[in-house]
């Protein structure tokens, strides 16, 4: 039974008897259960946040900068623990899931520099004796809503910068795959962390909404599909609370004539199948420009074909399974969609079956070529290891493709050619584009987030868009007069 992680403790005696199961993807068998905590669960996360928040936000930025300095080393002694964790309740390959922690641990390697950040501005003499700086203080209450495809990963996008710029965090996991996030907040309380500045809610839609709803939080940060982002915008908006919101994507790869195609059919094969497909970063989309496309489709097909796929305990696989039953499902009919609006389906990764996981989650990686625009599965996101084709004359109907599409969290364009890639990389209307690279994920220090449809909300994800986030700016003018109770001894210097 999993409950929730309030004040830094386990807490398993919840107001809540409602719970659900939580699922091995590999085998289809529920192995856990998850508590949907209620309005009184929630009460008391707000309770212990709000107490720990008095005196956390009085902490110097450079006490709290050592708490997460101690966090990141017991994390580092913990990846493979947190790995296995993340790989038993989602089914990504062991690999997979360790590269997700270690790009999660970079965001608190950056959170540890924010006091150089936190750093003011100062204006002497704006007006005559008059001085004026600003500040940054933090928000009081934060919270993070976070999906099921990376459960370590995403949540260290928001609460390791919250936290650091003085802040308390309620983090609301995935029921699909929450004991990573229970284990996050442990190590956290083990590093020093004072209890209540970090506090893990388990629940659904209820406790998503009492969350949007709360007048004690501040703001709201989340990750997953366009719909629900756009509700949690909108409706945080109403009860005035700061949103940042990533929805969903489509990202498309474009592959000039030029490209290295060795090179360009690598990162296609990594950023389309890898997680299978279950990534905001994933490349959903290749379009092929000119006469490459057919040798582009042949290189892919041959590559994608041989794709191991496996329960993550198989050091061997390169693939695992889908999250849930409902979801291979989706991904299923999406297929069928592409065939009945007259995609070529070149590989089909349907009826699946692995000796002794038969009731598994998989679906295999799955290709369409002559995908057209108004296809459903080139239009909606399908969040799975299928990947379009789509075929361009040349390069500004490629560019085009691009940017008419709805979503634009991120994009590649595969050249030769310098002056294509500068052009691409300035008039493409999307928030992250690589050139060369088939994911283009920025650093921890740089920020996270797409345009259009993908983002809802006026910041990104961590680096310094993080920090202009989890603080509000103040802006101070100062004039001193002269004491009325200097007596006429004192004298001012004239210079």
């Amino acid at each position: 039974m999993i409950g929730n992680y309030i004040n830094g403790n386990h807490v398993n005696n919840n107001h809540s008897n409602n719970f659900i199961d939580i699922y091995d993807p590999s085998k289809g068998e529920s192995i856990s259960k998850v508590i949907l905590s209620n309005k009184k669960d929630f009460d008391d996360v707000i309770q212990s946040s709000s107490e720990a928040f008095s005196n956390w936000s009085l902490e110097t930025p450079l006490k709290r900068s050592r708490v997460l300095q101690k966090y990141k080393y017991i994390l580092e002694k913990n990846i493979e623990n947190l790995a296995k964790i993340i790989s038993t309740e989602h089914g990504k390959t062991l690999d997979d899931a360790k590269g997700s922690v270690i790009r999660g641990l970079e965001v608190v390697e950056f959170a540890i520099g924010i006091p150089h950040l936190l750093k003011g501005e100062f204006s002497q003499n704006v007006g005559s004796n008059i001085d004026s700086w600003s500040i940054r203080q933090p928000l009081g209450i934060t919270a993070g809503i976070t999906p099921f495809n990376f459960p370590a990963m995403v949540p260290m996008w928001m609460y390791p910068i919250s936290i650091a710029c003085g802040n308390t965090f309620i983090l609301k996991p995935s029921e699909k795959d929450p004991s990573c996030s229970i284990k996050l907040a442990e190590l956290f309380s083990e590093a020093g962390l004072p209890d209540g500045v970090f506090n893990v809610i388990n629940g659904d839609k209820e406790v998503v909404n009492l969350i949007i709803n709360s007048h004690d939080i501040s703001s709201v940060s989340f990750v997953g599909s366009t719909p629900v982002a756009k509700y949690i915008y909108e409706s945080s908006a109403k009860s005035g609370k700061r949103v940042q919101a990533l929805g969903g994507a489509k990202n498309h790869l474009v592959v000039m004539p030029d490209a290295n195609l060795d090179q360009a059919v690598d990162g296609i094969i990594g950023a389309a199948y890898g997680s299978a497909g279950e990534r905001c970063m994933a490349v959903s989309v290749a379009v092929a420009v000119g006469d490459i496309a057919d040798k582009l489709v042949d290189n892919i097909n041959k590559k994608a074909e041989p794709l191991i796929v496996a329960p993550w305990t198989d050091s061997s696989s390169q693939m695992g399974p889908v999250i849930s039953a409902e979801h291979k499902n989706k991904i299923e009919n999406y297929i069928q969609s592409g065939l009945d609006e007259g995609a070529k389906l070149i590989l089909d990764g349907r009826d699946l079956k692995i000796q002794g996981y038969e009731n598994g989650y998989f679906v295999g990686p799955t290709l369409f070529d002559n995908v057209k625009k108004d296809m459903r599965i080139y239009k909606e996101e399908i969040f799975g290891p299928v990947l379009c084709i789509m075929r361009a004359s040349n390069y500004d109907e490629a560019l085009n493709l691009v940017n008419e599409h709805a979503f634009g969290n991120g994009t590649s364009i595969y050249t030769s050619d310098g002056e294509v890639s500068r052009h691409f990389t300035t008039n493409c209307k999307i928030g992250m584009v690589g050139v060369n690279v088939p994911i283009p994920v920025p650093m921890a220090f740089h920020s996270f987030g797409g345009w259009k449809q993908s983002l809802f909300g006026d910041h990104s994800m961590h680096g310094t868009e993080g920090v202009r986030f989890y603080t509000k700016l103040k802006t101070i003018t100062s004039r001193w007069p002269k004491s009325i109770q200097k007596g006429p001894e004192f004298k001012m210097p004239t210079n």
